[in-house]
């Protein structure tokens, strides 16, 4: 008779070796801040100990947490509602329709460039700092990924599949129900995992600005009573957040798209004439330039083109703009450098040493999904309002993009190009510096580009909430309370064209330090 034998799970002490690496790092996290408090090396009131914040997260939960999250909740879900519709039916327009995208789209990206936070003083002055700012603030960060990445699906359908379409004589509602969404619905949760995240980030960035309500209020509220509890408390809310958002726009994935992808989709070039794309921006000029001179519109609230011009260059001519924006300049170089270098050198490292790798990475995986602003409250009481607040969040914000776009790269390189080296004996360093660093570029110098933004945007952020010092965001700041609309304006157009210069110099370095990938 067959003797059957049934396989245990056992819980060995191999599996206990590499299951707890991964909690080694939180827990020496936990010990140094228990012993920090309790030894005092920092008053209470900046950094509480760990049991004080487990009591004062205790009675929140009592209070008003749950409803203070809900508030931030319902908010961010209609705003990502509104903006995702917006952003799939735009997206759908420019994909399908060229003429649509010839004309609209230049239009579309270059106010793309604009960052969220220097929208917000003209947003502010529009719709008042009640529920309308937060709702417009979450449907412009969201409606742009949305976009972008649906824009991008539905010009990427493989062309086998159209000729499928063709074949089978598909009316056109058949073809966008069994052809187009299918294939773009991959790329469509890549945006709108994107809106998500965004927009939970820029609904913090509002809650902390101008709110009475919300998760982000409790953490300046707490700030603000110098109850750093509080802000601890609201810091994690905030992180389970951003992971609860993340695990569920996964399973809805792995739920909704359960059919192979096609390994190589057609990517539609955009053809532009130059007179289609100059179309639409002089005609929203002409339109705004009428309305303000004729009355349609409140000078108050919308400056003529013609006031704008006139601010920008009286800015120009007394330095006004060129003081502001080489100080942001300085700051954004400055702390992007710090963040870009300690991204890179330790996503390099745990990628290829494994074993620190389990250690770290997790735990930072897990910081990633803490709002970046969230951080803002504790960087001012431990740092302060000056430069070196500033620099240090700066770094912090282009840090992460630039550590896991390097982690990832080098994790999964092609390792036949390791064995290669091993056979012929290439010392470590060589191999890093001419198989690993080239073999994993492309997610290097993507994490660059987005280290760069991110660099520039945590600037203004910073000057927005560290109002200390000059800037173009404390520029624009100051104007916002003035109702100074050409001022803000003019500030916009130099974010947006300095994050636009940003990305561009990051792709020509991209292309200049991999031209041997150009070469036959």
């Amino acid at each position: 008779m067959p003797q059957i034998t049934l396989r245990k799970s056992t819980f060995t002490r191999q599996n206990l070796h590499y299951n707890g690496w991964p909690w080694l790092l939180p827990l020496l996290l936990l010990l140094l801040w228990y012993t920090a408090s309790r030894e005092q090396w920092m008053p209470i009131q900046i950094l509480p100990g760990p049991f004080d914040v487990a009591n004062t997260a205790l009675s929140l939960i009592k209070n008003n947490l749950f409803s203070q999250w809900g508030f931030s909740l319902q908010y961010l879900a209609m705003g990502l509602i509104s903006g995702t519709v917006a952003g799939t039916l735009l997206g759908a327009l420019f994909g399908l329709v060229p003429a649509a995208a010839q004309r609209g789209e230049p239009l579309f990206y270059t106010l793309a460039q604009i960052p969220t936070l220097a929208w917000i003083p003209l947003f502010m002055v529009v719709f008042g700092i009640g529920d309308g700012l937060k709702l417009a603030v979450i449907i412009k960060t969201t409606l742009i990924p949305v976009t972008i990445n649906t824009r991008q699906a539905v010009s990427s359908v493989p062309l086998t599949l159209s000729e499928v379409a063709k074949v089978m004589r598909f009316t056109r509602w058949q073809k966008l129900r069994w052809v187009v969404i299918p294939s773009a619905l991959p790329d469509w949760f890549t945006g709108l995992r994107l809106a998500l995240s965004q927009g939970w980030v820029s609904l913090i960035v509002v809650e902390l600005l101008a709110s009475s309500k919300g998760i982000g209020y409790l953490m300046v509220w707490g700030r603000q009573m110098f109850q750093m509890d509080i802000v601890f408390v609201t810091i994690f809310v905030i992180g389970l957040s951003g992971m609860l958002m993340e695990w569920v726009t996964t399973r809805a994935y792995r739920r909704l798209v359960f059919w192979p992808l096609p390994s190589v989709g057609h990517r539609a070039q955009i053809t532009t004439s130059g007179w289609r794309a100059l179309q639409l921006p002089v005609l929203l000029l002409f339109i705004w330039q009428c309305g303000s001179q004729w009355g349609w519109l409140d000078n108050t609230l919308f400056s003529s083109p013609f006031a704008v011009v006139l601010r920008f260059i009286s800015g120009i001519t007394n330095g006004e703009f060129e003081a502001a924006m080489f100080a942001s300049l300085k700051r954004a170089i400055i702390g992007g450098f710090a963040g870009i270098t300690a991204g890179l050198f330790f996503g390099l490292l745990f990628a290829l040493r494994k074993r620190t790798g389990e250690i770290f990475t997790p735990t930072l995986n897990i910081l990633r999904h803490i709002a970046l602003f969230a951080w803002l409250p504790l960087l001012t009481a431990w740092v302060g309002n000056g430069d070196e607040g500033k620099i240090v969040f700066i770094a912090l914000a282009s840090f992460f993009p630039m550590f896991f776009n390097t982690h990832q790269s080098v994790t999964h390189r092609n390792l036949q190009l390791d064995e290669v080296a091993r056979v012929l004996g290439i010392s470590g360093q060589l191999r890093l510096r001419k198989l690993i660093i080239p073999g994993a570029a492309v997610g290097i110098f993507s994490g660059l580009r987005l280290a760069l933004i991110y660099a520039w945007l945590g600037n203004i952020g910073a000057e927005y909430f560290m109002s200390s010092g000059t800037g173009i965001g404390s520029l624009m700041f100051n104007a916002q309370q003035l109702l100074d609309m050409p001022t803000i304006i003019c500030g916009m157009v130099l974010t947006g064209v300095t994050g636009a210069l940003l990305d561009k110099a990051g792709r020509l370095l991209e292309l200049h330090a991999t031209r041997w990938r150009n070469k036959d």
